[in-house]
C-alpha cells in the first residue's frame, strides 16, 4: 500500500505516519518526487488493510499496490530513479553510461592499461570480475581479494569507478569496501540471503537478470533489495536461455521497454553475455541504446586469445573506441548523450 500525502505535509506530520506504522510492525519506505512525498507500506496485508489510514493529517490518500512487486513497480515511484555515483556520474537520466573492461582482473599491467584505454574512449566506470562464477570448477575463479586491490589502484590511476561482482555473503564488507557498485550476476539473481544483505549495505547494486528468469521474477528479486532500504538498485538485461545456440543467449531487447513501463530503475544491458561473440557485440549494443537503455556493460581485452575468461566476447580497445563513436550517434537520434 502507499500512502500519497498533500503537497503542504509537514515533516512533523510525515514523521507522526512513519512512527505510527513502525508501532504496528510495518515497514515504512519514504520516496520523494517533485510533487508528492509517497510512503510505502510493507507488511502483512491484513494489518495494512485494517489501518485507517486516510485518517491521518497530511495524508491525501490512500492507494493499494496490486503489483507482487511494490517498492519497485511504478506505482510506487513515478519517475524514473536516478542512482548519483559521484565524480559527475549518474545512471538513469538523460546521459547513457558506459561501462567496460575486462571479465576478469587478470593482473596489474593489464588491468591499468585497460582501464586507460576504455576511459579515453568514454568509459566512465570499469568493469572487472575478482569473483568468477565459472561452469566448471577447474576454469579460473578470479583472484579475489588482489583483485580488488588491483581495481582500486585501476580506479586511483584513472577516476574510473568500479563495478565488480559479489557471489558470496560472506565477501559482502569485503567487496563493498573496494567496489563502487557492487554486481549481482545471472545465476544469482535468485539467491535471496545474498540480495537481503546487499540490501543491507546501501551500496549501489547491478542486479542482472538470470537466465531462464521471467521478467517479473527479475522485478521480484530487485523488491528483495529495495525491502531492506537500498533504493540503489540498476537492472541488468544481459540475454535468457532459449532455443537459439548460435548466440551465446537471446537478447531480449524487448525487455527493456517492458520492465519500464513496470518499473522506476535504471535498466543497463550486457551485449557481451547476450552474444558471446565479439563481432555482433556493438550491433546489439547499438540496439539495447535504441530500444531505451540506461547503459551498457561490455568486456574489452587487449590479447581476447590469452583472455583467462570469455576472450571470444571481449572487444579489442581499438574497436570498443570505434563503437563508442557510434554509440555517440545513436544516442543523440534519440535524444541523448554519451
Amino acid at each position: 500500500m502507499i500512502i500519497v500525502l498533500r503537497p503542504n505535509a509537514t515533516e512533523q506530520q510525515i514523521n507522526h505516519i512513519i512512527e505510527k506504522v513502525k508501532k504496528l510492525g510495518l515497514k515504512p519506505m519514504i520516496s520523494k518526487g517533485a510533487e508528492r512525498t509517497i510512503i510505502g507500506v510493507i507488511g502483512p496485508e491484513d494489518v495494512i488493510n485494517a489501518q485507517p489510514l486516510e485518517v491521518y493529517p497530511g495524508v491525501e490518500k490512500v492507494m493499494p499496490i496490486l503489483k507482487p512487486f511494490k517498492l519497485v513497480s511504478r506505482d510506487f515511484k513515478r519517475e524514473d530513479t536516478i542512482i548519483d555515483l559521484g565524480n559527475g556520474v549518474r545512471i538513469g537520466g538523460e546521459k547513457v553510461v558506459i561501462m567496460a573492461g575486462p571479465c576478469s582482473v587478470e593482473n596489474r599491467e593489464l588491468l591499468i592499461d585497460i582501464a586507460k584505454k576504455v576511459k579515453k574512449a568514454g568509459a566512465v566506470i570499469l568493469r572487472g570480475g575478482a569473483f568468477k562464477p565459472r561452469t566448471s570448477p577447474y576454469s579460473f575463479q578470479g583472484l579475489g581479494e588482489e583483485g580488488l586491490r588491483l581495481l582500486a589502484e585501476a580506479k586511483k590511476e584513472t577516476g574510473l569507478l568500479v563495478v565488480t561482482e559479489l557471489m558470496d555473503i560472506r565477501d559482502t564488507a569485503l567487496v563493498a569496501k573496494y567496489a563502487d557498485i557492487i554486481q549481482i550476476g545471472a545465476r544469482n539473481m535468485q539467491n535471496f540471503n545474498l540480495l537481503k544483505e546487499v540490501g543491507q549495505t546501501k551500496k549501489p547494486v547491478l542486479l542482472k537478470r538470470g537466465m531462464s528468469c521471467t521478467i517479473k521474477e527479475f522485478l521480484m528479486s530487485a523488491e528483495y533489495i529495495m525491502s531492506e532500504g537500498n533504493f540503489n538498485v540498476i537492472l541488468c538485461e544481459r540475454g535468457i536461455r532459449t532455443f537459439e545456440d548460435f548466440t551465446r543467449f537471446t537478447l531480449d531487447i524487448g525487455a527493456i521497454p517492458a520492465i519500464k513501463s513496470q518499473s522506476h530503475l535504471p535498466v543497463i544491458v550486457d551485449p557481451s553475455h547476450a552474444m558471446g561473440k565479439w563481432g555482433l557485440v556493438p550491433a546489439v549494443s547499438k540496439a539495447g541504446i535504441a530500444a531505451g537503455a540506461d547503459g551498457l556493460i561490455i568486456e574489452v581485452h587487449p590479447n581476447p586469445e590469452e583472455a583467462l575468461s570469455d576472450g571470444a566476447q571481449s572487444l579489442y580497445p581499438e574497436k570498443f573506441a570505434e563503437l563508442m563513436i557510434e554509440l555517440r550517434r545513436v544516442a543523440e537520434a534519440i535524444g541523448r548523450e554519451i
